[in-house]
């Protein structure tokens, strides 16, 4: 009929088109409210059991239960948002979407308390750990161990000590980048010995190009070597074919 002919209509019109059929008026109010459908559409297709779908990013790497593959951080789903209870008078969200390596769902909250997102169901978070030292890093204190840092003498003072002991370790690869710096702090000279490779490369192209034309070949010619020099010349019976060894 000529409603679901409109309705059809408006399902196929973008966001950025707006198109009126004949039959609005001002009196039917909006143009979605003309045709029976959300502003938002398919995403709102479940909005009566307060699910609304988003696009949901990935906070961090995690692994699915599901085939056991990882999702990194960043991965994009459409994903179905309904509220799971409150942290005081912050909303908790839970997101529940499926996976795109399998058929698995995964459920992830927000967790307003630790300021993070929380693994509900068929996803577990993919635990990556490091040590300072293993990383070649300071360690980071705390405010509070700081701050008892800064107090006590004896902490200050061994701190000092093994920033001394590094600053040994360290001192010869610093002059090294020092020397190496100095070495090529006349760009103009560095810029010289990685042009001249190119430039007589290309002189000696020129050259063979120039042979090429004088000997009326149309075929492009190869720098000279000694091995070619020995086969030519065997060729030419200047001298005896190497014999192959038995």
């Amino acid at each position: 009929n000529k409603a679901r002919a409109v309705r059809i209509k408006m399902a196929e019109r973008k966001a950025v088109n707006k198109y009126y059929p004949p039959e609005w008026e001002p009196k039917h109010g909006s143009i979605n409210k003309f045709v029976g459908q959300h502003p938002l559409r398919e995403r709102a297709r479940k909005l009566s059991q307060g699910i609304l779908v988003v696009r949901f990013e990935m906070p961090y790497n995690v692994w699915c239960e599901g085939c056991g593959e990882s999702i990194g951080r960043g991965v994009r789903f459409n994903a179905e948002k309904k509220q799971a209870g409150a942290y005081f008078s912050t909303k908790i969200w839970q997101f529940r979407m499926k996976c795109h390596l399998c058929q698995s769902y995964l459920e992830m909250r927000t967790d307003p308390e630790h300021r993070d997102y929380a693994c509900v169901s068929g996803v577990r978070r993919k635990v990556e750990e490091y040590s300072a030292e293993e990383a070649g890093a300071r360690e980071v204190l705390s405010v509070d161990e700081a701050a008892a840092a800064r107090l006590d003498p004896f902490a200050r003072l061994e701190r000092q000590a093994e920033d001394e002991r590094s600053a040994a370790v360290q001192r010869p690869r610093l002059e090294r980048l020092l020397d190496l710096r100095e070495e090529r702090a006349d760009t103009f000279r560095m810029s010289q010995l990685l042009r001249k490779p190119a430039r007589e490369k290309r002189k000696e192209a020129k050259a063979l190009e120039e042979e090429a034309k004088e000997r009326g070949l149309s075929i492009r010619l190869l720098p000279a070597s000694e091995e070619d020099a020995a086969a030519a010349a065997a060729v030419l019976g200047k001298r005896p074919l190497l014999q192959r060894p038995q």
